[in-house]
């Protein structure tokens, strides 16, 4: 990933994971809202999924993702990272592709 978040996870509504929205503050100051698409575990690490919400597109499956590292400290306060390792990026990569293939044959 290029974009280092800065501030993290911010205006998470934690009712339901479908309604959930970040801004994620960029390293270039650029602040984009987003949905939670998923939080998934592998390997003792947890990661996030995130879609860029624009107001002018509809969601599709073609719209880009960030994909972070993610973190809860003591207090429950969440905090991404970026992946920076190609190994471990080809790993979650493979893992989220594998949710959507669920998804998608559960639908």
């Amino acid at each position: 990933m290029n974009n280092d978040p800065d501030n993290i996870l911010t205006n998470a509504d934690e009712d339901d994971m479908e309604d959930l929205r970040v801004t994620l503050s960029l390293d270039d100051g650029l602040e984009v809202e987003c949905k939670i698409l998923t939080i998934f575990e592998l390997e003792d690490q947890n990661y996030i999924v995130l879609m860029p919400e624009d107001e002018d597109e509809d969601d599709s499956d073609e719209a880009g993702v960030f994909i972070y590292r993610y973190f809860e400290d003591e207090d429950g306060n969440p905090s991404l990272e970026n992946i920076e390792d190609d190994d471990e990026y080809e790993a979650v990569i493979e893992v989220f592709e594998e949710l959507l293939d669920e998804a998608e044959w559960e639908d």
